[in-house]
């Protein structure tokens, strides 16, 4: 439905005639849709394996030849091979497909001075869009004007954490993400705070999305170890066998004259030869692995990945929503000297910190959509309920929002049981201590306690508190007599199981590198907590890896293991740096920025839950819980897959030399010589 919006004469946004010559000129704002693995897809990898033909070679040599019992045998393991295959393939592929959110994104736009809700696919470059808090943005775009604008990115930078945005009507060139106080929001990102209104500068595949499709398009699925070792084996046999095949035609036609024996001995010792129950037992193992792998809450979409979790030697995690929760929570309050860890804690919260928490709930919005807010909230729910430090019934009467000159914002309230209002301040712990005027004493001390919990990958808030009698708002925040009450500290937290993870597959001789978007301190503190080695020193920025070479990045690599600050490219080029220095990599991710990692790495490993569709097709395996603890789960039944599969091939390896030698007994007339030579040396 449409309605009038009070807009200036330049913003009146396109006419219909317009926007339609712009759809047709630049195509729908969607991405290339990914193929569909459908039964005849599924069929066709199954075919072009070669152990896969070698067994239907068998089978029709057989049949030629006349042995229509073996023929038969042979091919209903073909067909046996191929339902195995469809059935784990397509289960797979449609529990995806329950996990993809079928609805059509809506967008609101202005068109001829008129809001409408229109598809998301019908955007086109210059719409302008209404942002409101809660909502996806549908494209590339620049903001015209904003308050209290936020958005999380993690999708495309891998931050844990909203960034502000800021608007700026002369904006049309559009920068990468990452970093607060940019004009820029971009497809696919959630508004978490705020309203503002943006001109659309890129949809489709040319929105940062799309940029990160159209690299996937470019990668081929990784072939596994496994997949290279049976492609050498299947092609060296058909060498030898065909070689050895050749030579008996050859001497059998001119020792004895009979060609067509000779022709037929020949297909004996190459059918004697080539193992034809590898495929069997191949397929056998790959499907009884994917379905043990599944109790384990682990999806497997390239059955050959089984075997590969066996041998890898490297797995690339990425932080945020791997080795966290992607949630934030209130970790530390620091009011005075006082200073009280609430993950840490069992107790009730002492009363120093009550007014510390009631003041960051009032400063917050009463239903927060920002995950900070959220955060506060939660913890003043658990800790202040029977308290007198909720205030339900008091009124928001005016608001102070966040600028870039001033990190902080206010909320000024109507207190049902006082003669004042009561003005409540949270923001940057810089911009809060400039508004409350601390003394050069006080201030040697805030930056002392802000600087432990940075150092601890917490995000920082100041609070404030005032009151005011007037009857006229004051124009800045500057005018209130603020005082300063303490410190929040807020931080996406660990997942509890990563410690334990981590140290199994450590033990396991598997090394695990962090890869993320957040700051180097995030990351080391992250890193401190999980026991990860690799202290501040030895952290590799975004920036460091644009400096170095393909041969420093393969050197460095081998020793670094927290990588901060990177890209979606350099995600890839470190995974192409780690399979040069010949290791076996897995990778895990949830966000659009992985897509293109997971699917270069030998085994790419995707969140059911939190990640995004684009994640999911890209890897080999989806983690339905999200628990990283899963993958190791799965590594230990991909070992001893893989342990077994070895003796299984090594035992039919070591069956088929005898039998290929008893194919040559009757052809080389040694079984003659066996019975009447010993008869004439001993006069029998």
């Amino acid at each position: 439905m449409s309605q009038k919006i009070p807009a200036p004469t330049d913003m009146r946004g396109l006419t219909h005639a317009e926007a339609r010559g712009r759809l047709q000129a630049d195509g729908m704002n969607e991405l290339p849709a990914a193929k569909s693995r459908d039964i005849p897809a599924i069929a066709l990898e199954v075919v072009q394996e070669p152990m896969f033909l070698l067994l239907l070679v068998a089978g029709v040599i057989y049949l030629l030849l006349g042995d229509v019992s073996d023929a038969l045998m042979l091919l209903g393991f073909v067909c046996m091979v191929m339902g195995i295959t469809i059935y784990q393939e397509r289960k797979t592929e449609r529990v995806l497909e329950a996990l993809r959110d079928i609805s059509s994104p809506r967008a609101l736009v202005v068109r001829e001075g008129v809001a409408q809700r229109i598809a998301g696919h019908d955007v086109v470059r210059g719409d302008i869009l209404i942002l409101a808090e809660g909502g996806r943005v549908p494209a590339d775009a620049a903001l015209i004007s904003c308050n209290d604008f936020a958005t999380d990115e993690s999708m495309l930078t891998g931050e844990s954490v909203p960034v502000r945005k800021i608007g700026q009507p002369d904006a049309h060139k559009l920068r990468p993400p990452g970093g607060d106080d940019l004009p820029f929001v971009y497809s696919g990102t959630l508004v978490v705070q705020g309203r503002g209104t943006a001109r659309v500068l890129a949809t489709g595949p040319y929105t940062e999305l799309g940029k990160i499709g159209k690299a996937l398009q470019v990668l081929d699925n990784e072939t596994t170890p496994l997949q290279k070792e049976i492609n050498r084996l299947v092609r060296n046999l058909a060498i030898v066998g065909a070689l050895l095949s050749l030579l008996l035609v050859i001497v059998y036609g001119l020792s004895r004259g009979d060609w067509l024996h000779g022709f037929l001995a020949g297909i004996t010792l190459a059918m004697s030869i080539l193992p034809e129950e590898y495929p069997f037992v191949l397929i056998v193992f790959m499907a009884m692995g994917a379905w043990r792998i599944s109790r384990h809450q682990v999806l497997t979409r390239r059955m050959p990945t089984v075997e590969t979790l066996g041998s890898a030697t490297v797995l690339c995690v990425d932080k945020t929503g791997t080795l966290t929760l992607n949630q934030m929570t209130v970790q530390q309050l620091i009011a005075g000297d006082a200073s009280f860890v609430v993950a840490a804690s069992h107790t009730p919260l002492p009363e120093t910190f009550h007014e510390l928490v009631e003041f960051s709930i009032l400063a917050s919005k009463t239903d927060p959509f920002d995950p900070m807010e959220k955060a506060i909230h939660t913890l003043g729910e658990y800790y202040l309920t029977d308290t007198e430090h909720l205030h339900r019934d008091w009124a928001l009467v005016h608001e102070y929002s966040l600028s870039p000159e001033l990190l902080a914002l206010s909320h000024v309230w109507r207190a049902s049981d006082r003669n004042e209002y009561v003005v409540a301040t949270k923001g940057a712990p810089e911009a809060v201590a400039d508004l409350c005027h601390l003394d050069g004493h006080q201030l040697s001390k805030f930056s002392t306690q802000v600087n432990i919990l940075a150092a601890q990958g917490m995000r920082v808030l100041g609070v404030a508190k005032a009151s005011y009698r007037g009857r006229e708002w004051p124009s800045t925040q500057h005018d209130f007599k603020f005082e300063f009450i303490g410190l929040v500290g807020l931080a996406d937290p660990v997942r509890p199981t990563v410690a334990a993870a981590l140290k199994d597959c450590t033990a396991a001789g598997i090394r695990v590198v962090m890869i993320t978007g957040d700051y180097p301190a995030t990351a080391a503190a992250i890193a401190q907590q999980i026991c990860l080695p690799g202290g501040r020193d030895n952290i590799i920025s975004g920036m460091e890896l644009n400096q170095m070479d393909d041969a420093t990045l393969r050197e460095r690599i081998r020793h670094n293991n927290i990588f901060a600050r990177m890209v979606p490219e350099q995600k890839l080029r470190l995974v192409n740096a780690l399979k040069a220095n010949g290791d076996v990599v897995a990778m895990t991710g949830d966000g659009v920025n992985d897509a293109p990692a997971l699917k270069a790495a030998h085994i790419g490993i995707a969140m059911g839950g939190r990640g995004t569709d684009v994640a999911r097709e890209a890897a080999a395996l989806v983690l339905l819980d999200d628990d990283f603890a899963s993958i190791v789960r799965a590594v230990r039944i991909g070992r001893s897959i893989f342990d077994n599969l070895r003796k299984a091939m090594a035992y039919i390896l070591a069956v088929h030399i005898p039998i290929a030698g008893l194919s040559l007994i009757p052809v080389t007339g040694l079984a003659n010589g066996i019975r009447s030579g010993p008869y004439r040396v001993f006069g029998k």
